[in-house]
């Protein structure tokens, strides 16, 4: 990939939102309501402009967009005719502070497809509401994008699976006690969206076809995320898993609420990177948690470059 860095002009008075930098990040109010869909086309419209960026894709727009999470990050190593910006030369995006994340935008070609990629992602325990998690959605539709592919680690809860295993989202739990559309409607998407069947139904059937044709074995289940940063107790796990959750993270709902809301079309996919019983005898650490993504890489990597094209 000849990749490219190339910053987008800023709107007049745009901080960085460098934490070392001193400077404040970006007032969250503007990820809400109205103002949100303003503040994400400016974004989208300092991502346009970056130096550097093929006409096609300034003039035609994203197919698709995909979010790539912790230890996933290399597939954008993968994009061709790449411009990469980072999040903090980006008008109203706060910084990435999560380990494996290098929290910028990468734009250009995948698989024959147009696409905008996030290399990284907010979390609620970075200190983001949820309207502000999932404001990079914003953006990214902003750019065109009809389509969203959603990936994370996550930590299993079924007992028959195993770490490095590949899981096909579902359905989500959403237990991190906030939401991403908490505040006045934004007028564009419906007030009361409806999250049944939030992942596409025939987005489900390309992945199960993909994983049989790479002989890849891809484990089918329900994503609940937390607000974190600890993860969870013994007893927390068990009643999550009595819930009907056979995997657990710290991200990804309200991306995929926020998609839905807007009418993008949602596929989900993850790395089950670490075992999360409640009987086990120990808990991953952070960086087992990255090693095992990193280990996976590959084959999550063949089966993404294997689907977009069906997308």
């Amino acid at each position: 990939m000849a990749q490219r860095h190339a910053p987008g002009p800023r709107a007049a008075g745009d901080p960085s939102n460098d934490p070392a930098s001193g400077h404040p990040r970006p007032d969250p109010s503007g990820h809400v309501g109205p103002p949100a869909v303003a503040t994400a086309r400016a974004a989208a419209a300092a991502l346009r402009s970056a130096r550097g960026l093929p006409r096609d894709l300034r003039d035609e727009g994203f197919e698709l967009a995909l979010i790539l999470g912790s230890g996933l990050g290399p597939l954008a190593d993968e994009v061709e005719d790449a411009v990469s910006v980072p999040f903090s030369e980006v008008p109203g995006m706060p910084a990435s502070t999560a380990p494996g994340h290098a929290g910028r935008f990468v734009l250009g070609r995948l698989s024959g497809r147009r696409v905008a990629l996030l290399q990284g992602r907010l979390h609620a325990y970075e200190g983001y509401p949820a309207s502000t998690c999932a404001f990079p959605v914003r953006v990214l539709h902003a750019l065109g994008a009809e389509r969203l592919v959603v990936t994370n680690a996550c930590g299993g809860l079924d007992p028959h699976w195993r770490a490095g295993d590949l899981m096909l989202q579902l359905d989500f739990i959403n237990h991190t006690f906030d939401h991403a559309l908490t505040g006045p409607a934004d007028g564009v998407g419906p007030r009361f969206p409806v999250t049944f069947d939030a992942y596409d139904e025939a987005y489900l059937e390309s992945a199960r076809a993909a994983a049989r044709r790479l002989d890849l074995r891809l484990r089918e289940g329900v994503y609940l995320a937390i607000a974190g940063p600890a993860y969870a107790t013994r007893a927390e796990l068990r009643a999550f898993r009595a819930w009907g959750a056979d995997a657990i993270g710290m991200s990804t709902v309200h991306e995929v609420t926020m998609a839905r809301s807007l009418g993008m079309r949602v596929l989900g996919l993850s790395v089950v990177t670490d075992m999360a019983l409640p009987d086990g005898s120990a808990h991953a650490t952070g960086d087992e948690v990255l090693r095992v993504a990193n280990l996976a890489g590959e084959r999550f990597r063949a089966l993404v470059r294997a689907l977009l094209p069906e997308l």
